[in-house]
């Protein structure tokens, strides 16, 4: 079931990558699954761990100096194919808020249709955050 909120405070986590697509959010060899359920078990998967599925210890959502429910990320996040498991990734593993740029146009209503704020800010900004 779906968060809904009107208001959110929680702390950022930063993900200054450009051009992240939907691949690299949730990989299409953990697409079979039917459900929404435990797809943030597997997001941003090939950059969480190494080839022997251990943590990559410099990776930001493996450093416990960044948690939280929002997830701040480079211009042009969502792009490449329309998946949405991707929302359903980023959604399962807790975030509630994408804050970027630029979003993908379909990445960005899966977003929206499946409980995941996408919130565009200026290039100035992103970089002021960061």
């Amino acid at each position: 079931m779906k968060e809904k909120f009107i208001q959110i405070k929680s702390t950022g986590v930063p993900l200054a990558v450009e051009n992240i697509d939907t691949d690299q959010i949730i990989p299409a060899r953990f697409l079979k699954a039917t459900t929404r359920e435990g797809f943030g078990d597997n997001l941003f998967r090939d950059w969480r761990y190494d080839a022997e599925n251990k943590p990559v210890s410099n990776f930001v959502l493996n450093d416990a100096t960044y948690s939280g429910k929002i997830l701040v990320a480079g211009k042009n996040f969502g792009c490449g194919s329309s998946r949405e498991h991707a929302a359903w990734a980023i959604y399962d593993f807790g975030f509630r808020v994408v804050v970027s740029s630029f979003f993908a146009d379909i990445f960005r209503n899966n977003a929206l249709n499946n409980g995941l704020l996408p919130v565009v800010v200026t290039d100035n900004f992103l970089r002021n955050i960061f």
